[in-house]
This record gives C-alpha cells, structure tokens and sequence, in this order.
C-alpha cells in the first residue's frame, strides 16, 4: 500500500491542526461495486477553525471522518494532527485527540451512569482509568459548564442521562467531547435527530462552546442555512471530492439558492 509523502513543505505548527494530503480510499477495488468514496483529498484547517462539510449522500463527508478517526486504513495519503503523522495509528489511539459526536444521541454515553459519572469518564479518559470518587472541584466544574447550556441541566447532575430527552442527551455528550479537550471535534450530523427548536439552541451551544475553547472543529450538515450560519468556513463534497471551499467575504455573500443548485 502506497503512502504518499509530503515533500518540500514546512509545517506550520502554529497556523495548521489538521493537513490531509491526496487521501485516497476505494471500497471494492476492481469488482462491479468498485466506490470511489475518498479521490485524492487535500486539506487544512487551522487551529481553532470551524469548517462546515455540506454534501449529498455518498459525497464523501463521512468517509472523511471515518478515515480521519481510523475507521478504515487509507489506500493512498496521509494524516497529519497537530504536526503528528496519524495515518497509521489505531483508532483508539486517535481517539484520545479526536472526538466525535454522531447523529443518534444514544451513543456516546453510558445511559446507566449519571450526567456527573458520564461527564467524570470524559474528563478523565487522557489521564486516568479511575472514575469513583468524583471530587467536589470537578462537580463544580461540570455543573458550570452544564450551566451554560440554559437547560438546568446543572440541576440533575445525579440523574441517569439515560432518562434525558435526545436533545438534553447531546447538549450533554457535547459539553463531555470539549472538556476532554480533544485538537480535533468532529460533529457528524449531530443536530439531524433533534427537533428545530432544540436543534438550533445545540447549534447555539456548539458555536459558543468551540469559539471558548478554541477547538478545531468540523461538522457535517445537510441543512444549508446552518451550514452558512455555523463556523467560519464551508466546503461542499462531490463524488469524494472536494468541490467548493466557502470563507471570509465569499462565503458571507452567498444564500442557500446559490449553494442548492450544486446539489441539482
């Protein structure tokens, strides 16, 4: 299996978190159901960006998750995470830099635990195995972070999140991925499930949570007016390509109009 190098560039450690270079993946190689889900993909993100991924179905956008967190190994390319080479490390490996939240709101968490027991597993899983006793510093800290949700959440902090709604229970795995301080956030669709209401005030407390931490972050979407209202950049897949990349005055110009006719 052929890896690719990157030759003759320099790595900015302070401008760059993530640098992908001509990843390629190809599912049922030289069969009828030959994909070409990932085609030579290049792409950076800086420290602290915040990239919406838009797409139709089998674009590419969760192949490009999958790949990055090491669901499957790559058929060409490589992986660089905060000037790390990745390509080839273990899945759980990555995971202690990368999180990830998914669309179901059941997974992610520990539905028998309480939000202050799933909250503790996050925030100790970089540096120690050990859960119980919960001390009374990180119970302070969880309940402010919890606050800042504006769901009282604060309030039930011994409550199984197994008895949560689905919007409560991702406001929940959300504050869980970023106190964890990973480099890399990946939102998979994780506001798809949830109800228009509830939706908009998880994507409220994404923007807020990632602009206070400072997080890299991508998030996939279907929906166009969150993809231009959320982050500060937006790149739409094709074919497992990257066919548009949106920022700054360019991206601010655009409607939904401009960006539906893409998906034609």
């Amino acid at each position: 299996m052929k890896k690719v190098r990157v030759k003759n560039e320099k790595i900015d450690q302070q401008e760059n978190m993530l640098r992908i270079r001509q990843m390629t993946k190809i599912f049922f190689p030289g069969t009828s159901n030959e994909k070409i889900a990932l085609n030579r993909i290049d792409l950076d993100l800086k420290k602290g960006e915040f990239v919406t991924v838009l797409g139709t179905n089998g674009s590419g956008k969760s192949s490009l998750f999958n790949a990055i967190c090491g669901t499957f190994e790559l058929d060409d390319g490589i992986i660089i995470l905060d000037n790390q080479d990745i390509t080839w490390e273990k899945d759980h490996k990555r995971a202690l830099h990368i999180s990830r939240i998914f669309q179901d709101p059941q997974l992610g968490t520990a539905p028998d635990l309480t939000i202050a027991e799933n909250l503790a597993l996050a925030y100790t899983r970089k540096a120690s195995p050990s859960l119980f006793p919960l001390n009374k510093k990180d119970y302070h800290f969880f309940r402010d972070k919890l606050k800042l949700l504006g769901m009282d959440l604060e309030l039930r902090m011994d409550t199984k999140i197994g008895l949560l709604s689905g919007g409560q229970r991702q406001a929940v795995s959300l504050v869980m991925e970023i106190i964890s301080q990973p480099k890399l956030l990946l939102l998979d669709e994780h506001t798809a499930a949830l109800d228009p209401q509830t939706s908009e005030r998880i994507l409220d407390v994404t923007n807020q949570f990632v602009r206070e931490s400072g997080v890299t972050t991508m998030m996939i979407t279907h929906n166009i007016k969150d993809a231009l209202k959320n982050g500060d950049r937006t790149i739409v897949f094709n074919d497992g390509k990257i066919i548009h990349d949106y920022r700054g005055a360019e991206r601010d110009e655009l409607d939904p109009h401009d960006l539906q006719a893409l998906y034609g």
